[in-house]
């Protein structure tokens, strides 16, 4: 099976400056630590590179950085600072002159809420949908998928995705959460209602209170398929981020749990795990 992974973090704090990195995440993760963690793992796959919060001034540099590592990257999301409104589209001129350039972010997650619904940043994230770019939402909590359901009414030419289903609240193995803790179902199915908005199914171990399991993660994948159906989910890994602490190890258990999620619920895997992906950032099916 083709297997095509729509997040995947890359970064090296000898060759780009991190500010957010500290822990077990803070060294580098490049081609040599990504065949750690896909040893054993047998299925052909490629990848889309997501923009890993470099120093905003090193954007393009992080694209160039990426695209000469000997990797199957088929596509990859920049960082495009869209508050600066009008002032950005030289930026995403920039980075469209990129081949493989398929989408932007502007993490949201820890932005007020009501950022991304400013002048600025809509006039920003009208123009990405003019370079006929995809916008990746990294948001957390009730009030920020309210601006991700308020930026789709707003702008509804903008294909957006959801990264890691708003990153909810999952408990830990032992002590699973409700999908309705903190509105987060009910602001899922609202959201889902923007033709314009898809989900990724990444992110979920990273938000874990420590080890998982797949029992404590299929109701929300559930909650997902529910809202979405299952032609608006995309797979994705989130790796390394996800799995600090197991970043060998963690990536082949989560791809694992979304297999026999979707096994279980009868749905198209091929879809799931690459041509849904496809179809949102443009890219020719294999």
């Amino acid at each position: 099976m083709q297997i095509l992974d729509a997040h995947l973090h890359l970064w090296d704090p000898a060759v780009l400056d991190y500010g957010w990195l500290s822990g077990d995440l803070d060294r580098a993760f490049g081609p040599e630590e990504l065949g750690h963690a896909l040893a054993g793992m047998s299925d052909d796959r490629a990848f889309i590179f997501m923009q890993a919060d470099a120093r905003a001034d090193q954007a393009l540099d992080e694209v160039d950085w990426v695209a000469s590592l000997p990797l199957p990257v088929r596509g990859l999301i920049a960082f495009a600072p869209l508050e600066e409104g009008a002032r950005v589209s030289d930026h995403l001129a920039a980075l469209t002159s990129r081949p493989r350039v398929v989408g932007v972010r502007r993490l949201l997650q820890s932005e007020a809420p009501g950022f991304a619904l400013t002048p600025d940043f809509l006039t920003g994230a009208e123009l990405v949908a003019a370079h006929g770019l995809v916008f990746d939402a990294c948001v957390r909590g009730q009030a920020q998928l309210r601006d991700v359901a308020a930026l789709a009414d707003a702008l509804p030419q903008l294909s957006i995705v959801l990264d890691h289903l708003g990153k909810p609240t999952v408990g830990s193995a032992q002590a699973p959460a409700s999908p309705a803790v903190d509105g987060w179902a009910q602001s899922m199915q609202d959201l889902a209602e923007r033709p314009n908005v898809v989900c990724k199914v990444s992110g979920l171990p990273g938000e874990s209170d420590g080890a998982f399991s797949a029992a404590q993660f299929e109701p929300f994948l559930d909650t997902a398929l529910e809202s979405f159906g299952a032609d608006r989910l995309l797979y994705a890994s989130d790796w390394p981020a996800s799995f600090a602490g197991d970043t060998a190890a963690g990536y082949g258990t989560w791809e694992q749990i979304v297999r026999d999620w979707i096994a279980s619920r009868g749905l198209d895997a091929d879809a799931v795990l690459r041509t849904n992906a496809e179809r949102v950032y443009g890219l020719d099916p294999l």
